[in-house]
């Protein structure tokens, strides 16, 4: 899988005016940054036919290394048929 973020192009992404934008790492990981300026998470995935969103974690408090590395974990557990958002949700 190929990567396209790196720690610099993190700290440098800029929030849109009044919508957030979002930068891919591949995937389905990204990183949204809000308007507000807040970097958040996410991975997008499908089950059951159905498109989902896991949040994983805020910038800086979850590094980049961190959040592959959950979001490896989430796709194992989606390869296996689990849900990550239910999975996540009975912890």
């Amino acid at each position: 899988m190929k990567r396209n973020l790196t720690d610099k192009a993190i700290k440098n992404a800029k929030p849109n005016e009044g919508k957030a934008k979002k930068y891919g790492d591949g995937g389905g990981l990204y990183l949204l940054v809000k308007p507000s300026g807040a970097k958040l998470w996410r991975y997008k995935y499908r089950i059951a036919g159905k498109e989902k969103t896991l949040s994983i974690g805020a910038y800086p408090e979850l590094s980049l290394k961190e959040a592959r590395t959950l979001h490896e974990e989430a796709r194992e557990q989606l390869a296996k048929g689990v849900d990550p958002s239910a999975y996540k949700r009975h912890l």
